[in-house]
């Protein structure tokens, strides 16, 4: 099943793709896909409710804005190198275990929406990520277990002000957590249709130049294993994103280093999740 919400910034709608690919809207259905609709077995009861009310269901127009494919998580954790080549190309070592940090929630848009380069940005810089979906309450989880735990997946790009992560001292969440910083979408794919999450292509281009172009096979600890793993440190809540880490190709591995500037075009996709179009504009 394939999820996705529409409508303008903070008024979105849910909507489902059917197989025809045929985009639908599902208001109908009372609920928006939040911590409560994974809690309550969302998915399987929208499926239900569809073999009875699909064809009365409204086409979504092409021309609709795509919104972030979930409602507001709780929270939003993200993996630090976790791709051995990006590791590689920013001279650190490989993790012996996961680096984690948080992203605000705030950050969230659209998936086409523009990326607004903060007040005082020096280094914007982009990843391609697969985000895993939590799909129901999850404390010290067995890594046997962890894939039970997972709804679905969704592409993000985890957009990052370099100076603020990595120059300003403290953690890595203020050069993360600027508003726009996480678009996401425009699907999320349940893990149904998505069997091998640690064998996926996923790309990111800069104006038609394509700079990220990797596999999720490059990623030193896989979806399982960090679904646990995080698990063992915090309760993870249904709805809650785990961003998986972006491959080689960022623009701070560059010689030169390279940055978002106004008028760039970011475009990304992974196999199977869908793609991404954002421009780069100034804030003001």
């Amino acid at each position: 099943m394939k999820l996705f919400r529409f409508g303008s910034p903070d008024h979105e709608h849910p909507g489902v793709v059917l197989s025809t690919g045929q985009h639908i809207d599902v208001t109908h259905f009372g609920e928006d896909y939040d911590e409560s609709f994974f809690a309550s077995n969302g998915p399987e009861r929208l499926t239900h409710w569809l073999s009875a009310h699909a064809p009365n269901c409204p086409q979504v127009s092409a021309d609709e804005r795509f919104g972030p494919c979930i409602k507001r998580p709780s929270k939003i954790v993200c993996v630090g190198l976790n791709y051995a080549k990006h590791a590689a190309e920013t001279g650190a070592a490989s993790p012996a275990e996961p680096i984690l940090f948080f992203k605000s929630t705030t950050a969230i848009c659209g998936p086409n929406d523009n990326v607004v380069i903060p007040k005082r940005s020096e280094k914007t810089d982009w990843e391609v990520e697969l985000a895993i979906i939590i799909g129901k309450r999850a404390s010290y989880v067995e890594l046997d277990d962890a894939m039970d735990y997972v709804a679905g997946y969704a592409l993000h790009n985890d957009y990052s002000e370099r100076v603020w992560q990595l120059e300003r001292g403290g953690q890595w969440v203020k050069g993360k957590s600027a508003d726009t910083f996480a678009p996401l979408g425009p699907y999320l794919v349940t893990k149904d249709e998505v069997p091998e999450p640690n064998s996926l292509h996923l790309w990111l281009s800069i104006n038609g130049k394509r700079l990220q172009d990797s596999n999720t096979d490059d990623m030193i600890f896989n979806v399982p294993t960090l679904v646990s793993y995080i698990s063992q440190f915090m309760t993870l809540l249904p709805g809650d994103v785990i961003s998986t880490g972006t491959p080689a190709g960022v623009g701070l591995g560059m010689n030169p280093p390279w940055y978002l500037k106004p008028g760039d075009v970011v475009e990304l996709g992974i196999e199977g999740l869908g793609k991404q179009k954002q421009t780069a504009v100034a804030f003001t």
